[in-house]
């Protein structure tokens, strides 16, 4: 049994989507961001990071005490490595998968995440700051696409956990001010997953929480707002 920590974020809906695909069965207890759940001791405990997602998996592989994981990349690591699916064994596929899931984890993911703060969340519409990310989401859509003019997927033949990485972080390509249909390569992979069952039943977990009221500005506050003394204090 994976005890989930999750919220309706990109680097949520990357768990539920290797969840869905493996078949693992799985409990979502909803860390409410903008209400500061990530703060509450009980869950900084297990996420020194005070970010969602975080799993405990009450049945490790080695038999002994559940283990807990957070950060995306590594739980995404740590499941494909437990159930022995969607990370190729051989050194030189591996490599490749791990390659583009760091990318996602180091580059897409916080540059598109600055994105939408500039562009969505911040007070001020700073036009340096907006274009800087808009810009550098642009370019980094440029490398998928010219990536997967070879490839189906990013890490070659097969669906991989990099795939699951990075495609909820296109998913908002509207609010990230780009084109999907500018880059034909990345548009027919981003139909290909989105078309899969396993990535459709993954979204819906997140509609229950969808449903929430959208940010207030007690929540932004909660969000952008922490220093080292107001986590402690959480």
């Amino acid at each position: 049994m994976i005890e989930f920590y999750y919220w309706p974020t990109p680097n949520g809906h990357k768990i539920t989507m290797f969840l869905e695909e493996a078949g693992l069965e799985y409990t979502i207890h909803p860390v409410n961001i903008s209400a500061g759940d990530q703060f509450k001791p009980a869950f900084l405990a297990f996420s020194p990071n005070n970010r969602m997602p975080t799993i405990i998996d009450r049945d490790p592989v080695d038999g002994g005490e559940a283990v807990t994981v957070f950060e995306s990349g590594a739980i995404l690591l740590y499941l494909a490595e437990k159930m022995g699916c969607f990370l190729p064994t051989d050194l030189r596929g591996r490599k490749t998968v791990m390659e583009w899931l760091f990318w996602q984890v180091g580059g897409l993911g916080p540059m598109a995440g600055q994105n939408h703060h500039f562009g969505v969340y911040a007070p001020e519409k700073i036009p340096y700051a907006i274009n800087r990310y808009v810009n550098e989401t642009n370019r980094l859509y440029g490398v998928m696409d010219r990536r997967l003019a070879a490839h189906p997927f990013l890490a070659g033949p097969e669906y991989s956990i990099a795939d699951m990485a990075s495609y909820p972080w296109i998913v908002p390509w509207k609010r990230q001010q780009q084109n999907l249909d500018d880059f034909i390569n990345l548009r027919r992979w981003f139909n290909a997953i989105r078309d899969r069952p396993a990535t459709q039943r993954a979204y819906a977990k997140g509609e229950p929480f969808s449903a929430q009221p959208v940010v207030t500005e007690e929540g932004k506050k909660l969000l952008f707002g922490q220093t080292a003394a107001s986590v402690v204090k959480a």
